[in-house]
């Protein structure tokens, strides 16, 4: 009978088994501009405030933190905010970001700690961008399956705003 080591049983079983839970959440859509200004829309403070929060800021650097206010009379900085730390770049084609604080309330504080998320973007002529967002780092116990359940929700109405945005002129 052949043996196999420790380690290697352990990552078959870690990719075959219900771990797959660490599948990613992917949420896809196309959206009518361009690139650019896509990404200026995730990039920038007034692209983030244009379609996502009304209080956003963003520091566009590899450790730079974003933060963003979801409620209009709350202020940036205080307890609502979250605020994600970009953890790698290539500018109009990807940004990948990690939750460093979530905001106060937030029901998935450990789960939370585990996931990043990637966002590509990709032209599909002169005019639209294919934005995919792909989730990672979420565990098979139930907190964190229960925030994979939110980001499913969430990241699929934050793509339906972000096509809002561009199917109508900017204020």
């Amino acid at each position: 009978m052949k043996h196999v080591p420790l380690a290697v049983a352990l990552a078959l079983i870690a990719l075959a088994g219900p771990a797959r839970a660490q599948d990613p959440l992917v949420t896809e859509g196309v959206v009518d501009a361009p690139p650019d200004s896509v990404w200026k829309a995730f990039t920038t403070a007034a692209g983030l405030e244009s379609w996502m929060a009304p209080h956003a800021s963003v520091d566009l650097r590899i450790g730079g933190v974003m933060q963003a206010v979801y409620a209009p009379d709350a202020q940036l900085g205080g307890p609502s905010t979250i605020e994600n730390t970009i953890l790698a770049y290539e500018p109009a084609r990807m940004l990948s970001i990690r939750v460093s604080k979530a905001p106060e309330g937030f029901p998935f504080p450990n789960a939370v700690r585990n996931m990043w998320t990637v966002i590509y973007f990709e032209a599909v002529d002169g005019t639209k961008t294919r934005v995919r967002e792909v989730s990672l780092g979420f565990g098979a116990d139930d907190e964190s399956q229960k925030m994979r359940q939110f980001f499913d929700r969430g990241n699929a109405y934050t793509m339906t705003e972000l096509q809002k945005r561009f199917a109508q002129p900017p204020l």
